[in-house]
């Protein structure tokens, strides 16, 4: 009994032992955040290895399209040079100063396909990857966009620069892309995911939504027990849409920039805005 207690006693001071060495690096200011200065490489092997396990995990059950369609891969190579080349370079192509100037440094991808399975590379591409300045795509871009990135970077590892080049010489199409018919109702937790993924929470207090504490816009608590819009529109959902997508047709004058949000998106943010009473 009194091994046990020691032994309880002795996990106990090394808890709050290592709790306020924690505290004393987060509070104190202890830990350099500067990008000049790289992780020790333990950390960026526990950061890495993180990553790859929890990529794998989520993108097992992804049903990966046949990529091996010329035109798709055409797509997926102007697709690259346009969103991903300024990052992680290419054949012959140096990163761009944004790419060269982060920590952890965006990797190549001319050996993607050697690491990683082409579901694995769509759930990246598609959801980003959180604190490592890697974007996530899916509002960004058509879901036959990201499945043609996949597929041209499928192809990369065989292209010479000059082949590369070749294939990038032509203007982008990418981009979010509209649905056929325009939804009526909005996915409100979808809703949610689209509000910090068009960077609300930059300006706004956003219940549900993580951000720092910001006072650029309005806070959004209680938005829905609200009668008007930006002083201007009704508050209905229709309008939300409309106010996401046309601000400045509603307000010239507003300092609030249109964010480029589609129909189907302004009417997910709109379904989950009108939850927060």
């Amino acid at each position: 009994m009194g091994t046990l207690k020691t032994a309880l006693l002795t996990s106990a001071v090394l808890g709050l032992v290592a709790a306020a060495g924690a505290a004393a690096v987060v509070y104190g200011g202890l830990y350099n955040v500067a990008a000049t200065s790289q992780h020790m490489q333990p950390v960026h092997t526990l950061l890495e290895t993180a990553m790859r396990q929890s990529v794998r995990l989520r993108a097992r059950g992804i049903e990966v399209p046949r990529l091996d369609d010329p035109q798709l891969v055409m797509r997926g190579a102007a697709c690259f040079s346009a969103k991903c080349q300024q990052c992680h370079g290419a054949p012959g192509v140096a990163q761009g100063d944004i790419g060269k100037s982060m920590q952890p440094l965006p990797g190549p991808l001319v050996d993607a396909r050697h690491h990683w399975k082409a579901q694995e590379l769509y759930w990246v591409t598609k959801h980003g990857i959180k604190m490592s300045g890697m974007p996530a795509w899916e509002y960004r871009l058509a879901e036959e966009d990201l499945w043609a990135v996949v597929a041209f970077l499928e192809r990369l590892p065989d292209l010479t620069a000059r082949e590369y080049a070749e294939q990038t010489d032509r203007p982008s199409t990418c981009g979010p892309g509209e649905p056929a018919t325009t939804a009526t109702l909005g996915d409100a937790r979808r809703g949610a995911r689209a509000l910090h993924q068009y960077a609300c929470n930059a300006c706004h207090s956003i219940p549900g939504v993580t951000g720092s504490s910001v006072h650029v816009g309005p806070p959004l608590d209680g938005i829905a027990r609200r009668t008007m819009i930006g002083g201007r529109l009704a508050n209905t959902p229709d309008n939300m849409v409309r106010w996401l997508r046309r601000t400045h047709e509603v307000d010239p004058r507003t300092a609030m920039p249109e964010m480029g949000v589609t129909e189907q998106d302004a009417r997910d943010i709109a379904a989950y805005l009108s939850t927060l009473n």
